[in-house]
């Protein structure tokens, strides 16, 4: 009799079964698999056929199912078997990795089998297929279901994290829009001027950042890029105009470098006044009062950088490299989402760059944005 075997030699056929894990890359038996894996199923198997023995057709299929797998009708073995896919999942095991597992005594069954000369029935093997069937399907079957809720949740999280970059620039833009409408309102500069350009500006940006958003939704995840060549002193022009307000307003001093009105540069130019504004407006915060912020542009062979400098404390090294991660928030001051850096990461790499820091405590931080030389002036 099968069960009578597999009853005799089970201490064996668990080693056999372990063994084989154990043999695979990095793979070990652990708890998961000792309460729901194939000691479990053995003793389901070993119930199965002892059942079958005595004529209790009915108690053995409670046990271990229809041979057609019916899933409205998931026995014993079905719901252990789902389990354990779910548990080797979360342990990082891939699907073939599941169906090995249940393989695996199929291979050792059979293997000491006739290591002992062993003979068993064609209606015990079809118990032991149908056992080994529905233990599969079903593991597979709770892997699948385990990691489709994985992938919800992580793209619930992506989702969140995206609202949470809409809303980040949508507050930027709108900040700098009300200091310039305040500096209009109080009669010391005109709207035909410098801050009626950061205004205009902003509110184009607001225009602008709705306008991606909604595309954003109709084509899906990606978003496409509006290159084009511009001057690069214009440009920091321009950015030099609307971080000056928020400076003013901090105290701080902004002092941007010459450059040469020859230098062009070719990227999508909302995505990387985007990045550079969240770079300085990082710098005023963590400068403070009588806090210096230094704007820079160096030209190597086919490399352009654009360097931010605070006079901010610094920060350890750890700081440093989480502080691109999204809500993460380094230094004392805490206000704010903790998402401007990733945005500007993540603008930056958009155009072909990359947005690097270098800090040490007690000296500020050096941004920088490498961007690769435009083709036409290469």
């Amino acid at each position: 009799m099968m069960h009578d075997f597999l009853v005799s030699n089970r201490t064996e056929l668990e080693r056999r079964c372990r063994d084989k894990v154990s043999s695979r890359l990095d793979r070990y038996p652990n708890r998961q698999q000792l309460e729901h894996g194939i000691p479990m199923f053995l003793d389901q198997l070993i119930r199965t056929l002892k059942a079958e023995d005595k004529g209790a057709a009915t108690a053995a299929q409670t046990i271990s199912g229809l041979s057609s797998g019916d899933p409205d009708c998931r026995a014993e073995v079905g719901v252990s078997a789902a389990i354990h896919g779910a548990d080797l999942l979360t342990l990082g095991y891939s699907i073939n990795e599941v169906v090995h597992d249940y393989g695996d005594l199929c291979q050792a069954v059979t293997d000491l089998s006739i290591d002992l000369n062993e003979t068993f029935t064609i209606d015990e093997f079809r118990t032991l297929n149908r056992c080994l069937d529905n233990g599969i399907a079903d593991a597979v079957t709770g892997f699948s279901e385990h990691r489709d809720l994985v992938i919800a949740d992580e793209q619930a999280l992506e989702a969140n994290e995206r609202l949470g970059f809409f809303a980040h620039e949508l507050r930027n833009h709108l900040n700098t829009a009300t200091l310039a409408l305040a500096a209009i309102k109080a009669g010391n500069v005109g709207l035909l001027g410098s801050t009626g350009s950061v205004l205009d500006r902003s509110l184009v940006g607001l225009r602008t950042l709705i306008d991606r958003s909604l595309a954003e939704v109709r084509i899906g995840p990606g978003m496409s890029l509006h290159r084009s060549v511009f001057s690069l002193a214009n440009f920091i022009g321009e950015v030099k105009y609307a971080a000056a307000l928020e400076a003013k307003l901090l105290n701080c001093s902004l002092h941007v470098e010459e450059i040469s009105s020859t230098l062009m540069i070719d990227a999508d130019k909302d995505l990387l006044f985007s990045a550079l504004g969240n770079l300085l407006q990082n710098a005023f915060k963590f400068s403070g009062r009588d806090g210096v912020v230094t704007l820079s542009v160096d030209v190597g062979a086919d490399r352009i950088r654009v360097k931010v400098k605070d006079s901010g404390p610094g920060l350890s090294p750890e700081a440093a490299r989480d502080m691109f991660l999204p809500f993460t928030q380094s230094g004392s001051n805490k206000s704010g989402l903790g998402l401007g850096l990733s945005i500007a990461r993540r603008s930056v790499e958009a155009n072909g760059g990359s947005l690097t820091v270098d800090s040490k405590p007690g000296h500020g931080c050096l941004f920088t944005i490498d961007l690769p030389m435009p083709a036409v002036v290469a």
